[in-house]
């Protein structure tokens, strides 16, 4: 058989298997490969909440799809090209998230009547069942040729089963013609402590890429060509890494040193075990014993001076609540991180919501205004961490910055930044002069900031807490009209902020009359549906928030010109009802609600967006 190379735009590759057959281990590997050779990469990571389902079960299966390109890509895509199924039913769940004429990879061994009847698949032609018959079906001994590449190895038999994964990741960079040098240097990295390990990994994989080529295991391989990106170093980043460097990169601008009071919580845990890993960096962590002492750990190293910060997940979020509405009270600045899943209560763990909106604006005693901000894409991660830090440093303000497990476990291409591009943080020190007439709640008049007077600062003695304090002597105060007047200077400084963040930004088609709104990690799946729209020759415009308490200054100017305005988010209409309360009245606020823990496709999101016109 002749095989043929075609040269494609770009490409949607799924990975699933077992949870242990290490699906996200061979996307991760796959997808910075792909960057490492100059392609955009999206990607989504799909795993479920049971450490270990039954072996074969379709509610144990493991999934990793990964959208690389030639141009820039901005979702993981809505179905995959190629799919490579580890056993039935790895094939029989991830069936609706593939085109017709995907490439199907299969481990044939996998797919005896043991592993078709626990998929549950009443037949013994499960292509002919799940109507895929014109899929092409790449039947592969996955699970006996590892077998037989590691016979001489000395490993037991599940260790090299274990090692099946890597077959398959060099079989797909056989298929998409990515050589091997660089996977290799990768494994080095992710094995070099194991070299038994790493030796095994290396001629399975090598195996798994000879094999395709040598049988000629498909009709056409496939080349994605590198982008033309801007000249500078790029690395694969998800999420919750970025974060973390975020955090970092703030403390090195401001000079203060880093704290992250944490407890482990999915899908946020990472943003804590990577700065534990940054102690070189002068960053300071704690593993606490719970949410509550996690984030009231956070509020004593403000109290100190620290670049202060928390990471948790909606759960958690609620046990924080009263120790943030402290840090409100105390007008300390904090950082407090929300990586969103699905729920109420325990929910979904593993999956993606943005359910969390209301509780961060609102989620709190008497009236406890924060600053709220969303990231965007896993890159942004790093941006939108810095400003909630720069806000809460230079207002003395708690930020919470809403990202969500799709994004934390997401990664993309990142060019690393030059940090001189990024602005100066400038706590608002209380100056020397001051001291003899300080009081902890005196304030710049611009701003209705207080001034910053750090623990144990000499001449600058205070107390501060969660009892009302009188704005001028910082003694506790149950006085009436001082409660109205400190309550409306908490409100006023996040208010105020408006002034110094960007202006809300429109993209797409100038002329539109149908504006599509939406916030946080939703923005890939709308800019992409937008662009196919205009491109149809429906004229749609697309606003997406990243600040959203204070909104821009510019919101109600910009959300009037349309005639429709469709808010698109991952909850039951939180942010639409946000705007509601808060625009003039007479805008025609319109929504698309989607509560599956699952992302957006751009397809439902065009056709929601198409029913308006």
């Amino acid at each position: 058989m002749i095989v043929t190379n075609k040269t494609l735009d770009k490409a949607v590759i799924r990975f699933c298997g077992d949870s242990g057959d290490g699906m996200q281990l061979t996307g991760t590997l796959f997808s910075t490969l792909s960057a490492v050779f100059g392609n955009e990469i999206s990607t989504f990571p799909d795993y479920p909440a049971e450490m270990r389902a039954p072996q074969g079960s379709l509610s144990g299966v493991s999934g990793y799809q990964v959208h690389i390109g030639a141009q820039k890509i901005y979702t993981p895509g809505d179905q995959a090209d190629v799919l490579i199924a580890m056993n039935p039913a790895a094939l029989k769940t991830n069936v609706r998230n593939i085109k017709r004429d995907a490439v199907v990879v299969i481990d044939e061994d996998t797919f005896d009547q043991s592993g078709l009847e626990k998929a549950e698949f009443k037949t013994d032609n499960p292509f002919k069942e799940l109507n895929i018959e014109s899929a092409q079906i790449l039947s592969v001994p996955i699970s006996s040729l590892t077998k037989s590449s590691l016979s001489d190895s000395g490993l037991d038999n599940k260790s090299i089963l274990r090692c099946k994964n890597m077959f398959a990741l060099g079989f797909v960079c056989w298929l998409f013609n990515k050589p091997l040098e660089q996977a290799e240097h990768l494994l080095g990295n992710k094995f070099g402590k194991k070299p038994t390990l790493l030796q095994a990994n290396l001629k399975v994989m090598t195996d798994g890429y000879n094999y395709g080529h040598n049988i000629h295991a498909s009709v056409s391989t496939y080349t994605v060509n590198p982008t033309k990106m801007e000249k500078g170093t790029y690395t694969d980043v998800k999420g919750n890494q970025a974060t973390a460097w975020g955090l970092i990169a703030a403390s090195e601008k401001s000079g203060l040193p880093l704290f992250l009071g944490s407890y482990p919580i999915t899908p946020a845990t990472d943003i804590l075990h990577e700065l534990a890993a940054r102690k070189e960096l002068g960053v300071k962590t704690v593993q606490a014993e719970d949410e509550i002492a996690g984030v009231c750990t956070a509020i004593g190293a403000a109290f100190g001076g620290n670049l202060a910060a928390t990471s948790t997940s909606g759960p958690g979020i609620a046990l924080k609540s009263e120790a943030i509405g402290l840090a409100v009270m105390a007008e300390l600045p904090l950082v407090v991180i929300d990586v969103q899943r699905g729920g109420p209560s325990t929910g979904l763990p593993t999956k993606a919501e943005q359910t969390d909106l209301l509780q961060a604006l609102y989620g709190r005693n008497g009236e406890s205004p924060c600053v709220v901000v969303a990231a965007s894409t896993p890159a942004n991660c790093f941006d939108y961490a810095f400003q909630a830090a720069k806000i809460a440093l230079e207002h003395m303000t708690p930020v919470i910055l809403m990202t969500d497990a799709f994004l934390a476990n997401g990664s993309s291409a990142w060019r690393i930044p030059d940090m001189k591009d990024y602005p100066a943080i400038v706590p608002p020190f209380v100056p020397e002069e001051m001291q003899g007439q300080w009081a902890p709640y005196l304030r710049n008049n611009e701003n209705f900031v207080r001034y910053w007077a750090v623990a144990g600062r000499k001449g600058f003695a205070h107390r501060i807490g969660g009892l009302e304090k009188d704005g001028h002597t910082g003694a506790i105060s149950t006085d009436p009209e001082n409660h109205q007047r400190m309550t409306d200077l908490r409100q006023k400084k996040v208010d105020a902020i408006a002034k110094v963040i960007p202006p809300l930004k429109v993209e797409g088609n100038p002329e539109a009359d149908v504006l599509v709104v939406g916030w946080g990690g939703t923005y890939g799946h709308l800019y992409a549906a937008v662009e196919e729209l205009n491109a149809a020759g429906k004229k749609t415009a697309l606003a997406h928030f990243n600040y959203i308490n204070p909104l821009p200054a510019n919101t109600a100017e910009v959300l009037s010109k349309y005639k429709k305005i469709v808010v698109c988010e991952l909850n039951n209409g939180q942010f639409a009802a946000y705007l509601r309360s808060k625009m003039p009245a007479g805008l025609d606020i319109r929504q698309f609600d989607k509560v599956q823990a699952q992302p957006f496709s751009v397809e439902e999101v065009r056709e929601a967006v198409l029913a308006q016109f």
